[in-house]
């Protein structure tokens, strides 16, 4: 007897509740990874302590020590939540990858782009370029490498003027080493040891430990902009899945949608990666798994990706924070170790890996 195949959620009181307990879930996260940590805070004094930092007074007399408060409030609050928003970020470019190319072996990591971006952010970190951007010069940088590394997997993966998957696949491979190859000669001719080379590593790693407020806030205003435009042309994006043809005869802009799509992710990974450094396998788990779970219709995706995305990272930075505790494992090696196995599972699958249909 065979095995029974499970379908994805089609009635809206079923995608409701999906998007509850995913909230819930994040909840749960949000709470354990606050308390977890190479020091030990009373889990009784954490909502105090949110809700006077928040509210500007005592609401709650104050019974702790000022560092426990800067750790809550200064380090660990603000890291959970651009963990959230970093992870939904990589969902919806995975997403809009996956949408751009028809193929869900797609995403900013895989396709080398994530690697652009942190050549671009590392470039500007070891040569000060693009001073004229003030405190947004990395961004600037990380997200014109991502635009190149983007065009040229792009370029090399189209065979008769379309794209294919496993040249796309390979391609994405290709870009991603000789972009590393070339953060690796900048980091050659650097000082060993030096602050910049420790923070090109930074980059080529992932970590979240530089978190502060004002980069969550920056973070948030590029994905709830991004988030908002996406979700505008879903319906664009439905039709792109049945191919370019059947887009156009539906009256939709191909050109133009796939710019925007091509811009938007540029912008996302740039942002991203600038804060972040390298985090892979998120924008491809993430939307694949959603897909399954929601259907491929991405009035429905794009959430249900944003809100698990989020929970996934969030997860994965609380694991690099205990796994070796007091030290930290790089959160781009906890992603990786989730990732590979999937991505291996999916080639292996390729041939079944994409379903326009919901």
């Amino acid at each position: 007897m065979g095995k029974r195949k499970v379908l994805p959620i089609k009635s809206r009181s079923g995608f409701i509740t999906f998007c509850a307990l995913t909230l819930a879930l994040i909840v749960c996260a949000l709470i354990v990874s606050a308390l977890v940590g190479s020091v030990n805070i009373n889990p009784g004094w954490i909502g105090k302590i949110i809700v006077n930092k928040t509210f500007g007074k005592e609401v709650f007399p104050k019974i702790w020590k000022n560092t426990d408060e800067s750790i809550i409030w200064t380090i660990r609050i603000p890291r959970i939540i651009l963990a959230f928003l970093v992870g939904s970020g990589l969902s919806l470019c995975g997403i809009l990858m996956q949408a751009l190319t028809k193929n869900s072996l797609a995403d900013p990591y895989v396709l080398g782009i994530s690697s652009g971006a942190s050549a671009g952010a590392v470039f500007v970190i070891m040569y000060g370029a693009f001073s004229f951007a003030g405190s947004y010069h990395i961004m600037v940088g990380a997200t014109i490498g991502s635009i190149l590394a983007m065009i040229l997997a792009m370029k090399v993966s189209m065979v008769n003027n379309r794209i294919t998957s496993t040249q796309l696949v390979l391609a994405g491979i290709a870009v991603s080493a000789l972009f590393t190859a070339c953060v690796n000669v900048m980091i050659y001719y650097k000082e060993t040891g030096s602050d910049k080379v420790k923070t090109a590593l930074y980059w080529m790693m992932g970590s979240l430990s530089g978190a502060t407020w004002d980069k969550m806030f920056y973070i948030a205003s590029v994905c709830v902009v991004c988030a908002i435009v996406v979700i505008a042309f879903h319906r664009s994006l439905d039709a792109l899945l049945l191919g370019d043809e059947a887009a156009i005869t539906l009256g939709v802009d191909v050109r133009k949608i796939k710019i925007c799509i091509i811009v938007l992710s540029a912008i996302l990974t740039g942002a991203i990666v600038s804060v972040s450094g390298v985090i892979g396998f998120v924008g491809l788990v993430i939307p694949h798994i959603t897909r399954s779970i929601v259907g491929a219709k991405h009035k429905r995706l794009i959430p249900a990706s944003i809100l698990l995305g989020g929970f996934f990272l969030i997860v994965c930075d609380a694991v690099s924070r205990v796994v070796v505790s007091p030290s930290e494992l790089p959160l781009g090696v906890v992603t990786s170790l989730f990732g590979a196995p999937f991505f291996l599972f999916l080639i292996r699958k390729s041939e079944n890996s994409f379903n326009g249909r919901s």
